[in-house]
């Protein structure tokens, strides 16, 4: 990732994260207990949002993204610990965490299913997936031209894709639905899944 996008993001984002993200974002995590990771946590948006929680442990593959969420983490009311690592190479033990957070990262997560294998094992059995992503829509023309703006807009936004089906992803590997709401013409979604007991 280049040091010039996490700079512009926040700016970029800030007026759908006062006006919709933002409350999606602290209802969802309302959810979350216990011992959390959070995938891709990129400049921090959700730090100051977690409540009843023990202890949240964000990775993000971007140092540039990590410094830019540092000011941040200093307004959380929960520990956050900061790790430099991808989604698709965890660094931490088998059945580790109580809820795993996932907000506007699978987008641009090289290897989908990796990383999902990856969520799964580091997950609780009957643990709590949280996701908070954009996905491909169901209109046909819509999807179209998701698809074609995908190769420009991956070089634009640092490797984000406009049109996969990340929803699709995670039930095909056997996580279990719990309950999902879509909003903007069903481009993005908030869905709250359980990790299934082998």
């Amino acid at each position: 990732m280049s040091s010039t996008f996490p700079k512009w993001y926040d700016f970029f984002m800030s007026p759908l994260e006062r006006k919709k993200f933002k409350r999606v974002r602290k209802d969802l995590l309302k959810s979350a207990t216990g011992k959390v990771l959070e995938l891709g946590s990129g400049t921090g948006v959700n730090f100051p949002l977690y409540r009843n929680v023990d202890h949240v442990i964000a990775i993000e593959p971007s140092k540039h993204m990590i410094q830019q969420s540092l000011a941040k983490r200093n307004l959380a009311v929960v520990p956050i610990e900061m790790v430099n690592a991808s989604a698709e190479r965890l660094p931490f033990e088998d059945h580790t965490f109580d809820t795993i957070v996932a907000t506007l990262v699978f987008c641009t997560i090289p290897n989908v299913e990796e990383a999902i294998n990856e969520l799964k094992r580091v997950c609780k059995p009957q643990g709590k997936i949280l996701l908070f992503e954009h996905i491909k829509m169901e209109n046909k023309v819509l999807s179209s031209l998701q698809g074609g703006l995908t190769p420009l807009w991956r070089k634009i936004c640092d490797g984000c894709c406009l049109d996969r089906e990340t929803l699709k992803a995670f039930t095909s590997q056997g996580l279990r639905i719990e309950k999902v709401e879509k909003f903007y013409k069903d481009l993005f979604i908030v869905a709250e899944l359980r990790n299934r007991k082998e």
